[in-house]
Protein backbone atom coordinates (compact mmCIF):
# COMPACT_ATOMS: atom_id res chain seq x y z
CA UNK A 1 0.00 0.00 0.00
CA UNK A 2 1.16 3.51 -0.83
CA UNK A 3 -1.26 6.38 -0.23
CA UNK A 4 -0.55 10.08 -0.83
CA UNK A 5 -1.90 13.06 1.12
CA UNK A 6 -1.47 16.83 0.94
CA UNK A 7 -2.76 19.81 2.91
CA UNK A 8 -2.08 23.52 3.33
CA UNK A 9 -3.25 25.36 6.45
CA UNK A 10 -2.60 28.73 8.06
CA UNK A 11 -1.33 32.17 7.17
CA UNK A 12 2.08 33.42 6.13
CA UNK A 13 4.79 33.34 7.21
CA UNK A 14 3.97 30.39 9.48
CA UNK A 15 1.61 28.60 7.09
CA UNK A 16 2.07 24.83 6.88
CA UNK A 17 2.20 22.82 3.69
CA UNK A 18 2.45 19.08 4.24
CA UNK A 19 2.98 16.33 1.66
CA UNK A 20 3.02 12.78 2.98
CA UNK A 21 3.12 9.10 2.06
CA UNK A 22 1.71 6.32 4.22
CA UNK A 23 2.13 2.64 3.50
CA UNK A 24 3.41 -0.78 4.57
CA UNK A 25 6.91 -1.22 5.95
CA UNK A 26 7.53 -3.89 3.32
CA UNK A 27 6.38 -1.68 0.45
CA UNK A 28 7.72 1.41 -1.38
CA UNK A 29 6.95 3.75 1.54
CA UNK A 30 8.95 1.51 3.86
CA UNK A 31 11.81 1.62 1.39
CA UNK A 32 11.59 5.42 1.19
CA UNK A 33 11.55 5.60 5.00
CA UNK A 34 14.73 3.51 5.29
CA UNK A 35 16.44 5.39 2.46
CA UNK A 36 15.58 8.73 4.04
CA UNK A 37 17.15 7.74 7.34
CA UNK A 38 20.36 6.51 5.77
CA UNK A 39 20.99 8.84 2.82
CA UNK A 40 21.24 12.36 4.23
CA UNK A 41 21.59 15.64 2.35
CA UNK A 42 22.85 18.97 3.65
CA UNK A 43 20.06 21.21 4.92
CA UNK A 44 17.37 18.56 4.43
CA UNK A 45 18.29 16.04 7.12
CA UNK A 46 15.28 13.81 7.89
CA UNK A 47 14.36 13.27 11.53
CA UNK A 48 12.27 10.71 13.32
CA UNK A 49 9.03 12.16 14.61
CA UNK A 50 8.82 12.14 18.43
CA UNK A 51 6.09 13.44 20.74
CA UNK A 52 8.86 14.24 23.20
CA UNK A 53 12.43 12.93 23.51
CA UNK A 54 12.40 9.14 23.96
CA UNK A 55 8.74 8.84 22.82
CA UNK A 56 8.45 8.37 19.04
CA UNK A 57 4.97 8.42 17.56
CA UNK A 58 3.32 5.39 15.98
CA UNK A 59 3.09 4.57 13.14
CA UNK A 60 6.76 5.46 12.84
CA UNK A 61 7.04 8.76 10.99
CA UNK A 62 9.94 10.41 9.19
CA UNK A 63 9.95 14.19 8.78
CA UNK A 64 11.76 15.66 5.75
CA UNK A 65 12.30 19.46 5.67
CA UNK A 66 11.31 20.95 2.29
CA UNK A 67 13.16 24.23 2.81
CA UNK A 68 16.93 24.14 3.25
CA UNK A 69 17.78 24.53 6.95
CA UNK A 70 20.55 27.14 7.09
CA UNK A 71 20.95 28.01 10.77
CA UNK A 72 20.15 26.80 14.27
CA UNK A 73 17.02 28.94 14.53
CA UNK A 74 15.52 27.13 11.55
CA UNK A 75 16.73 23.78 12.89
CA UNK A 76 14.99 24.52 16.19
CA UNK A 77 11.71 25.14 14.37
CA UNK A 78 11.92 21.74 12.70
CA UNK A 79 13.12 19.87 15.79
CA UNK A 80 10.69 21.77 18.01
CA UNK A 81 7.14 22.82 17.04
CA UNK A 82 7.08 21.11 13.66
CA UNK A 83 8.29 17.76 15.01
CA UNK A 84 5.89 17.95 17.95
CA UNK A 85 2.98 18.86 15.68
CA UNK A 86 3.53 16.03 13.21
CA UNK A 87 4.04 13.35 15.87
CA UNK A 88 1.01 14.47 17.89
CA UNK A 89 -1.17 14.59 14.77
CA UNK A 90 -0.16 11.03 13.86
CA UNK A 91 -0.85 9.74 17.39
CA UNK A 92 -4.19 11.55 17.52
CA UNK A 93 -5.10 10.10 14.12
CA UNK A 94 -4.70 6.63 15.62
CA UNK A 95 -6.70 7.55 18.70
CA UNK A 96 -9.48 8.99 16.55
CA UNK A 97 -9.62 5.96 14.26
CA UNK A 98 -8.29 7.72 11.18
CA UNK A 99 -5.46 5.17 11.23
CA UNK A 100 -6.41 1.70 12.48
CA UNK A 101 -4.66 1.00 15.83
CA UNK A 102 -3.92 -2.60 14.84
CA UNK A 103 -1.93 -1.29 11.85
CA UNK A 104 0.30 1.04 13.88
CA UNK A 105 3.26 -1.37 13.76
CA UNK A 106 2.75 -2.34 10.12
CA UNK A 107 2.66 1.15 8.60
CA UNK A 108 5.23 3.92 8.21
CA UNK A 109 4.74 7.55 7.22
CA UNK A 110 7.03 10.00 5.42
CA UNK A 111 6.06 13.65 5.90
CA UNK A 112 7.54 16.57 3.96
CA UNK A 113 7.22 19.77 6.02
CA UNK A 114 7.46 23.34 4.78
CA UNK A 115 8.56 26.09 7.15
CA UNK A 116 9.01 29.56 5.68
CA UNK A 117 12.43 31.12 6.44
CA UNK A 118 10.61 34.14 7.92
CA UNK A 119 8.46 32.08 10.32
CA UNK A 120 8.95 33.02 13.98
CA UNK A 121 5.82 32.11 15.96
CA UNK A 122 6.25 28.63 17.49
CA UNK A 123 2.59 28.48 18.49
CA UNK A 124 1.42 29.02 14.93
CA UNK A 125 4.04 26.67 13.49
CA UNK A 126 2.79 23.94 15.83
CA UNK A 127 -0.92 24.49 15.26
CA UNK A 128 -0.73 24.85 11.49
CA UNK A 129 1.52 21.80 11.03
CA UNK A 130 -0.64 19.73 13.37
CA UNK A 131 -3.76 20.57 11.37
CA UNK A 132 -2.08 20.09 8.01
CA UNK A 133 -0.60 16.69 8.98
CA UNK A 134 -3.90 15.34 10.27
CA UNK A 135 -5.81 16.63 7.25
CA UNK A 136 -3.23 15.14 4.87
CA UNK A 137 -3.56 11.79 6.64
CA UNK A 138 -7.35 11.85 6.32
CA UNK A 139 -7.08 12.70 2.65
CA UNK A 140 -4.48 9.99 2.01
CA UNK A 141 -6.52 7.26 3.68
CA UNK A 142 -9.64 8.32 1.76
CA UNK A 143 -7.70 8.60 -1.54
CA UNK A 144 -8.78 12.22 -1.78
CA UNK A 145 -9.37 13.69 -4.26
CA UNK A 146 -11.13 11.24 -6.54
CA UNK A 147 -10.67 11.81 -10.25
CA UNK A 148 -14.17 13.29 -10.66
CA UNK A 149 -13.30 16.01 -8.13
CA UNK A 150 -10.02 16.74 -9.91
CA UNK A 151 -11.74 17.14 -13.28
CA UNK A 152 -14.53 19.24 -11.75
CA UNK A 153 -12.18 21.63 -9.95
CA UNK A 154 -9.05 21.85 -12.12
CA UNK A 155 -10.07 24.97 -14.06
CA UNK A 156 -11.97 26.79 -11.34
CA UNK A 157 -9.41 28.43 -9.09
CA UNK A 158 -6.03 30.13 -9.00
CA UNK A 159 -3.00 28.55 -7.37
CA UNK A 160 -2.47 30.31 -4.04
CA UNK A 161 1.23 31.02 -4.56
CA UNK A 162 1.08 31.79 -8.29
CA UNK A 163 -1.59 34.40 -7.57
CA UNK A 164 -3.48 34.31 -10.86
CA UNK A 165 -5.69 31.88 -12.73
CA UNK A 166 -4.88 30.37 -16.10
CA UNK A 167 -8.29 30.39 -17.74
CA UNK A 168 -9.63 27.50 -19.78
CA UNK A 169 -12.80 27.24 -21.85
CA UNK A 170 -14.89 24.62 -20.08
CA UNK A 171 -18.06 26.44 -19.04
CA UNK A 172 -19.62 27.82 -22.24
CA UNK A 173 -21.07 30.12 -23.40
CA UNK A 174 -18.49 32.89 -23.48
CA UNK A 175 -18.40 36.47 -24.75
CA UNK A 176 -15.27 37.15 -26.80
CA UNK A 177 -14.52 40.86 -27.21
CA UNK A 178 -12.68 41.49 -30.49
CA UNK A 179 -10.10 44.24 -30.00
CA UNK A 180 -9.48 45.20 -33.62
CA UNK A 181 -8.70 48.91 -33.34
CA UNK A 182 -4.97 49.33 -34.18
CA UNK A 183 -4.62 52.00 -31.51
CA UNK A 184 -3.10 50.66 -28.32
CA UNK A 185 -4.24 53.57 -26.15
CA UNK A 186 -7.85 53.11 -27.30
CA UNK A 187 -7.71 49.35 -26.77
CA UNK A 188 -6.19 49.76 -23.31
CA UNK A 189 -9.06 52.07 -22.42
CA UNK A 190 -11.59 49.48 -23.62
CA UNK A 191 -10.04 46.61 -21.68
CA UNK A 192 -9.97 48.61 -18.46
CA UNK A 193 -13.72 49.26 -18.79
CA UNK A 194 -14.76 45.66 -19.50
CA UNK A 195 -16.48 43.88 -16.60
CA UNK A 196 -14.72 41.15 -14.65
CA UNK A 197 -16.38 37.91 -15.68
CA UNK A 198 -15.43 34.25 -15.83
CA UNK A 199 -17.20 34.18 -19.20
CA UNK A 200 -15.35 36.97 -20.98
CA UNK A 201 -12.53 36.38 -23.49
CA UNK A 202 -10.19 38.98 -24.97
CA UNK A 203 -9.23 38.79 -28.63
CA UNK A 204 -6.13 40.57 -29.85
CA UNK A 205 -7.56 41.30 -33.29
CA UNK A 206 -5.72 41.01 -36.58
CA UNK A 207 -5.30 44.78 -37.19
CA UNK A 208 -4.02 45.25 -33.64
CA UNK A 209 -1.45 42.47 -33.98
CA UNK A 210 -0.42 43.63 -37.46
CA UNK A 211 0.51 47.01 -36.01
CA UNK A 212 2.11 46.00 -32.71
CA UNK A 213 3.02 42.34 -33.18
CA UNK A 214 2.30 39.55 -30.71
CA UNK A 215 3.98 41.58 -27.96
CA UNK A 216 0.69 43.45 -27.63
CA UNK A 217 -0.55 40.39 -25.75
CA UNK A 218 1.80 41.31 -22.90
CA UNK A 219 0.17 44.74 -22.74
CA UNK A 220 -3.25 43.14 -22.40
CA UNK A 221 -1.88 40.71 -19.83
CA UNK A 222 -0.68 43.60 -17.66
CA UNK A 223 -4.26 44.83 -17.38
CA UNK A 224 -5.98 41.44 -17.13
CA UNK A 225 -3.53 38.79 -15.82
CA UNK A 226 -6.27 36.14 -15.56
CA UNK A 227 -7.82 36.75 -18.98
CA UNK A 228 -8.14 34.13 -21.69
CA UNK A 229 -6.48 35.91 -24.64
CA UNK A 230 -6.91 34.86 -28.26
CA UNK A 231 -4.27 35.94 -30.78
CA UNK A 232 -6.08 36.39 -34.10
CA UNK A 233 -3.20 35.89 -36.52
CA UNK A 234 -5.33 34.13 -39.17
CA UNK A 235 -2.23 32.09 -39.95
CA UNK A 236 -1.81 30.97 -43.57
CA UNK A 237 1.72 29.54 -43.52
CA UNK A 238 4.56 28.56 -41.14
CA UNK A 239 1.96 27.16 -38.76
CA UNK A 240 4.22 25.69 -36.10
CA UNK A 241 6.38 28.84 -35.98
CA UNK A 242 3.42 31.19 -35.49
CA UNK A 243 1.81 28.93 -32.90
CA UNK A 244 5.08 28.95 -30.95
CA UNK A 245 5.29 32.74 -31.19
CA UNK A 246 1.79 33.08 -29.78
CA UNK A 247 2.50 30.66 -26.97
CA UNK A 248 5.75 32.44 -26.07
CA UNK A 249 3.80 35.71 -25.90
CA UNK A 250 1.51 34.11 -23.23
CA UNK A 251 -1.62 34.00 -25.37
CA UNK A 252 -4.09 31.21 -24.67
CA UNK A 253 -5.16 30.54 -28.27
CA UNK A 254 -4.02 31.09 -31.84
CA UNK A 255 -6.33 31.63 -34.80
CA UNK A 256 -5.49 29.89 -38.07
CA UNK A 257 -7.36 30.53 -41.30
CA UNK A 258 -9.42 27.70 -42.76
CA UNK A 259 -8.02 28.85 -46.13
CA UNK A 260 -4.53 27.69 -45.10
CA UNK A 261 -3.12 24.47 -46.55
CA UNK A 262 -4.10 21.36 -44.62
CA UNK A 263 -0.43 20.87 -43.70
CA UNK A 264 -0.34 24.33 -42.12
CA UNK A 265 -3.56 23.70 -40.20
CA UNK A 266 -2.17 20.42 -38.89
CA UNK A 267 1.07 22.10 -37.81
CA UNK A 268 -0.75 24.91 -35.99
CA UNK A 269 -2.98 22.49 -34.11
CA UNK A 270 -0.10 20.15 -33.22
CA UNK A 271 2.15 22.97 -31.99
CA UNK A 272 -0.68 24.64 -30.08
CA UNK A 273 -1.45 21.42 -28.25
CA UNK A 274 2.25 20.82 -27.63
CA UNK A 275 2.54 24.18 -25.87
CA UNK A 276 -0.79 23.89 -24.03
CA UNK A 277 -2.80 26.52 -25.91
CA UNK A 278 -5.98 26.33 -27.99
CA UNK A 279 -6.14 26.18 -31.79
CA UNK A 280 -8.98 28.16 -33.39
CA UNK A 281 -9.89 27.64 -37.06
CA UNK A 282 -11.46 30.77 -38.60
CA UNK A 283 -13.78 29.98 -41.54
CA UNK A 284 -13.72 33.50 -43.02
CA UNK A 285 -14.17 33.16 -46.83
CA UNK A 286 -13.94 29.35 -46.66
CA UNK A 287 -17.03 28.05 -48.53
CA UNK A 288 -16.74 24.47 -47.24
CA UNK A 289 -15.29 24.32 -43.69
CA UNK A 290 -16.74 20.84 -43.16
CA UNK A 291 -14.48 19.35 -45.84
CA UNK A 292 -11.49 21.05 -44.22
CA UNK A 293 -12.30 19.56 -40.81
CA UNK A 294 -12.66 16.09 -42.32
CA UNK A 295 -9.11 16.26 -43.73
CA UNK A 296 -7.37 17.28 -40.49
CA UNK A 297 -5.24 14.87 -38.45
CA UNK A 298 -6.57 16.40 -35.22
CA UNK A 299 -9.53 18.75 -34.91
CA UNK A 300 -9.05 22.32 -33.67
CA UNK A 301 -10.38 23.23 -30.24
CA UNK A 302 -12.62 25.96 -31.66
CA UNK A 303 -14.20 26.54 -35.05
CA UNK A 304 -15.12 30.17 -35.64
CA UNK A 305 -17.96 30.70 -38.11
CA UNK A 306 -16.95 34.13 -39.29
CA UNK A 307 -18.99 36.47 -41.44
CA UNK A 308 -16.78 39.28 -42.72
CA UNK A 309 -17.44 42.93 -41.85
CA UNK A 310 -17.70 43.76 -45.55
CA UNK A 311 -20.59 41.30 -46.08
CA UNK A 312 -22.59 41.77 -42.89
CA UNK A 313 -25.78 42.11 -44.92
CA UNK A 314 -25.63 38.38 -45.75
CA UNK A 315 -27.13 35.57 -43.64
CA UNK A 316 -25.36 34.00 -40.70
CA UNK A 317 -23.94 30.47 -41.21
CA UNK A 318 -25.14 29.20 -37.84
CA UNK A 319 -27.01 26.26 -39.32
CA UNK A 320 -23.79 24.25 -39.64
CA UNK A 321 -23.00 24.31 -35.89
CA UNK A 322 -24.64 20.94 -35.31
CA UNK A 323 -22.73 19.34 -38.20
CA UNK A 324 -19.41 20.64 -36.86
CA UNK A 325 -20.09 19.22 -33.42
CA UNK A 326 -21.15 15.91 -34.99
CA UNK A 327 -17.71 15.59 -36.61
CA UNK A 328 -16.10 16.03 -33.19
CA UNK A 329 -18.50 13.53 -31.64
CA UNK A 330 -17.64 10.97 -34.31
CA UNK A 331 -13.96 11.38 -33.37
CA UNK A 332 -14.75 11.01 -29.64
CA UNK A 333 -13.64 14.54 -28.89
CA UNK A 334 -15.19 17.94 -28.23
CA UNK A 335 -15.19 21.15 -30.18
CA UNK A 336 -16.43 24.64 -29.37
CA UNK A 337 -18.09 26.76 -32.03
CA UNK A 338 -17.67 30.52 -32.10
CA UNK A 339 -19.81 32.88 -34.17
CA UNK A 340 -18.48 36.21 -35.40
CA UNK A 341 -19.71 39.02 -37.60
CA UNK A 342 -22.68 41.20 -36.75
CA UNK A 343 -23.44 39.59 -33.37
CA UNK A 344 -25.62 41.97 -31.34
CA UNK A 345 -27.62 41.74 -28.12
CA UNK A 346 -30.78 40.98 -30.07
CA UNK A 347 -29.15 38.12 -32.03
CA UNK A 348 -27.50 36.45 -29.03
CA UNK A 349 -30.53 34.24 -28.17
CA UNK A 350 -30.65 32.91 -31.75
CA UNK A 351 -26.92 32.16 -31.72
CA UNK A 352 -27.16 30.32 -28.41
CA UNK A 353 -30.20 28.38 -29.60
CA UNK A 354 -28.24 27.31 -32.67
CA UNK A 355 -25.54 25.88 -30.39
CA UNK A 356 -22.91 28.63 -30.35
CA UNK A 357 -20.42 28.38 -27.50
CA UNK A 358 -18.55 31.66 -28.05
CA UNK A 359 -20.08 34.96 -29.15
CA UNK A 360 -17.48 37.17 -30.83
CA UNK A 361 -18.45 40.83 -30.57
CA UNK A 362 -16.34 43.78 -31.66
CA UNK A 363 -17.61 47.26 -32.46
CA UNK A 364 -20.94 46.76 -30.68
CA UNK A 365 -18.89 46.81 -27.46
CA UNK A 366 -15.62 48.58 -28.25
CA UNK A 367 -17.33 51.54 -29.98
CA UNK A 368 -20.12 51.77 -27.44
CA UNK A 369 -20.55 54.92 -25.37
CA UNK A 370 -20.82 52.67 -22.31
CA UNK A 371 -18.44 49.77 -22.88
CA UNK A 372 -19.05 48.04 -19.57
CA UNK A 373 -22.81 48.18 -19.93
CA UNK A 374 -22.70 46.90 -23.53
CA UNK A 375 -20.67 43.85 -22.46
CA UNK A 376 -22.81 43.24 -19.39
CA UNK A 377 -25.97 43.23 -21.49
CA UNK A 378 -24.67 40.34 -23.57
CA UNK A 379 -23.36 38.48 -20.52
CA UNK A 380 -26.78 38.87 -18.91
CA UNK A 381 -28.49 37.34 -21.96
CA UNK A 382 -26.00 34.45 -21.81
CA UNK A 383 -27.39 33.80 -18.29
CA UNK A 384 -24.28 32.08 -16.95
CA UNK A 385 -23.40 32.52 -13.24
CA UNK A 386 -19.86 33.17 -12.09
CA UNK A 387 -17.97 29.98 -11.27
CA UNK A 388 -17.36 30.62 -7.56
CA UNK A 389 -20.41 32.78 -6.92
CA UNK A 390 -21.93 30.55 -4.24
CA UNK A 391 -18.76 29.32 -2.55
CA UNK A 392 -17.57 30.27 0.90
CA UNK A 393 -14.26 28.36 0.81
CA UNK A 394 -12.67 26.43 -2.04
CA UNK A 395 -9.89 24.54 -0.25
CA UNK A 396 -12.05 21.59 0.88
Amino acid sequence: MMLIGEALIGEEPELAHVDLMIGDKEGPVGQAFATGMTQLSAGHTPLLSVIRPNLPTKPSTLIVPKVTVKNMDQAAQIFGPAQAAVSKAVADAVEEGIIAADKAEDLVIVVSVFIHPQAVDYNRIYRYNYGATKLALKRALKSFPDIDTVLEEKDKAAHAIMGFKVSRLWDAPYLQVALDNPNLAAITNVVKQLPNSDHLILEAGTPLIKRYGVDVISKLREIRPDAFIVADLKTLDTGNLEARMVSDATADAIVVSALAPIATLNKVIAEAHKTGIYAVMDTLNQPDPMSVLEQLDVLPDVVELHRAIDIEDTAHAWGSIGDIKKIAEDRSTKILVAVAGGVRVNTVPDALKAGADILVVGRAITNSKNIKQAAEQIIEVMDKPEIDQFRVMTDF
